[in-house]
């Protein structure tokens, strides 16, 4: 059976959260991290956490059942993050989304794992232009062969470095109503937006 990992990527600056961190941001009594790995438990065999340095990583200590490890590659963003993150998981098929997602839907991650085929992605767009590159499903060993072969500069070209299926974020409706999982939280303002629509 395939085995399947959620790497969730927790090392960014937070630079448009005034500073504060957003993973412990608490919306229905939880934090953001406790929300997100409730949710993709369901879904996953394993979860690791990728953060900035050894320091953060024990921000999250008190957390069962997740492995935090830190960026391999410095100063990469999001793409260090994903690399140190397949390097780590141990499954065939990783999840991969933002600490900032609070929203994420066990179904429509399940629903992504379920179309990647024989592909390397299956990664939400929106009007064929805008991507959910950190709401997507990718097949490890293609990640990790791209990202030694191209050091792709940015998730797009990460993307266009590999044989994706594109899904219309709009499809999963069905599941998520709302689509409330594709939220993310940059700032404090918006947490209470999502909140007094929750």
């Amino acid at each position: 059976m395939t085995r399947r990992s959620a790497i969730i990527l927790v090392g960014g600056e937070a630079k448009r959260a005034n500073g504060q961190e957003k993973y412990f941001f608490t919306m229905d009594g939880r934090t953001f991290i406790e929300r997100l790995i409730g949710s993709l438990e369901q879904v996953v065999d394993e979860i690791v956490l990728v953060a900035k340095d050894p320091a953060q990583c024990q921000r999250f200590s008190h957390l069962e059942g997740v492995r935090c490890v830190t960026d391999i590659r410095k100063g990469r963003g999001p793409i260090g993050g994903i690399d140190a993150g397949a390097r780590a998981a141990t499954g065939d098929l990783v999840f991969v989304c933002a600490c900032d997602m609070p929203c994420v839907s066990p179904g429509v991650v399940r629903q992504l794992f379920s179309l990647i085929g024989d592909a390397d992605a299956v990664i939400p767009r929106w009007d064929g232009e805008m991507l959910e590159p950190l709401h997507a499903v990718y097949r490890r060993t293609s990640l990790i062969s791209c990202l030694e072969r191209q050091d792709p500069p940015s998730l797009r070209a990460l993307a266009g470095s590999l044989h994706v299926v594109f899904v219309d974020a709009r499809s999963f409706g069905e599941i998520d109503p709302g689509l409330r999982t594709f939220t993310n939280i940059n700032r404090p303002e918006d947490l209470s937006s999502l909140s007094r629509g929750a």
